[in-house]
């Protein structure tokens, strides 16, 4: 088949990454992205950190200037697809006009999950998702007396930290009973809990969110599930994101759990491909479960993935998922999925947040959380690419180090 025009719809992270991989495995052929906010395809994860801050322009968030899409001969529209017509292989847009493609992707990502409670649509209340959202932010946190996070996980602890960091009194409250539950073990938890605390942010676990009051329109306070009354004159949720599977719905793809793919990254049509936060696919390091992960790792190595099986050399997709988080003066890496652990070892130090948590199931190293320890990380990468051989009594002897416990037990 002559893949004379390729179309991807969403110009994020996943979708230019495909069109710039595409063009590094030598395809000639038409490149279409389709991206359905104004301006050149652009970083998010800056946006809750950083870039909220004001520590970097927002030219600094492009992935790359006007004059590589020119050069590079992808044509970059501003609009929303609408809908695909798999019969006649086009892509309608909400402009009118329909792109011809021999090979679609689609890489729709996700939205914010909204925040289903009277006054969520008040002024002063945020999701960040977007620039634009970030770009509104920035001069309300800056000044913000109370800020009400509602949700502990990456997003909201992120921008937790950067509001205590300039001033504001910050209080999260997170239905689960400790920070990042659904994506770190109790001990990084805890570790993160005390950081955040001693910045002066007040955690209420077990705890949501029941209403947002108004002062003329703008957010005043908030009522929590138990009934107590929260000063607040920004509120900021992260309380998970929903697939955008709605066009591959409509064009009558199989979705479970997002857009669902096979280890090729191939949608139930053989002409559609699918990748980043909205796929689900079959993970190696999850037992070949089916798993949709939102991260910068998973859009990149999926579309390096795509962008060579369409140039003919097809493999499936197996690499190894490695997530990150910058809150305060803490960063944490995470390598592998610890879904399932059954037990953990402690590298390092708790108490100066300069540790790694190595998660094994079975005796099995599954993941390793590091905070403040990048050389365990690279490491970890390393040992869970391949067959790891670590076991857990081995990490507990007195003196481990990962990372010379990679270098020696190289193959």
């Amino acid at each position: 088949m002559s893949l004379a025009s390729i179309v991807i719809v969403g110009a994020g992270q996943a979708g230019y990454q495909v069109a710039a991989s595409l063009r590094q495995e030598g395809h000639t052929g038409r490149i279409v992205l389709i991206g359905d906010e104004p301006g050149l395809p652009y970083q998010r994860p800056p946006l809750s950190k950083a870039y909220l801050l004001g520590k970097i322009a927002d030219t600094a968030l492009l992935f790359r200037p006007a004059d590589f899409f020119a050069t590079q001969n992808i044509e970059l529209i501003h609009d929303q697809a609408t809908a695909i017509d798999r019969i006649n292989r086009r892509v309608l847009l909400a402009s009118g006009e329909a792109l011809s493609y021999d090979h679609l992707v689609l890489a729709t990502g996700a939205h914010n999950r909204p925040l289903a409670v009277p006054g969520a649509q008040l002024e002063g209340v945020f999701g960040i998702k977007t620039k634009l959202h970030a770009d509104t932010l920035a001069p309300l946190v800056h000044a913000a007396r109370d800020v009400v996070v509602v949700g502990a996980g990456f997003i909201g602890l992120e921008f937790a930290a950067v509001a205590a960091a300039l001033g504001a009194n910050v209080h999260v409250l997170e239905l689960g009973d400790r920070p990042m539950a659904r994506a770190v073990s109790r001990e990084m938890s805890e570790v993160f809990r005390k950081a955040h605390e001693g910045w002066g942010v007040h955690f209420d676990f077990r705890q949501g969110l029941a209403s947002i009051e108004s002062d003329n329109g703008k957010v005043c306070a908030v009522i929590t599930s138990d009934g107590r009354r929260l000063p607040a004159d920004l509120v900021v949720f992260g309380i998970g994101v929903i697939a955008n599977v709605q066009i591959a719905s409509e064009a009558g793809l199989h979705i479970e759990n997002g857009i669902k793919v096979d280890a090729h990254l191939l949608t139930s049509d053989p002409q559609i491909s699918a990748l980043g936060d909205v796929a689900c696919f079959p993970c190696l390091h999850n037992d070949q479960q089916p798993i949709r992960l939102e991260s910068v790792q998973n859009a990149v190595d999926q579309a390096r993935c795509i962008a060579a099986r369409l140039m003919g050399k097809p493999a499936a997709y197996e690499a190894l998922p490695w997530f990150w988080t910058d809150q305060g003066a803490l960063k944490l890496q995470i390598a592998g999925l610890s879904t399932g652990y059954d037990s953990s070892v402690i590298v390092g130090s708790p108490e100066t947040s300069q540790l790694s948590v190595l998660c094994f199931r079975n005796d099995q190293l599954i993941a390793v959380e590091s905070c403040n320890r990048p050389g365990d990380h690279m490491a970890a990468r390393k040992i869970l690419a391949r067959a790891p051989q670590l076991t857990a009594a081995q990490a507990a002897a007195p003196g481990f180090e990962l990372k010379a416990w990679e270098v020696a037990n190289r193959p």
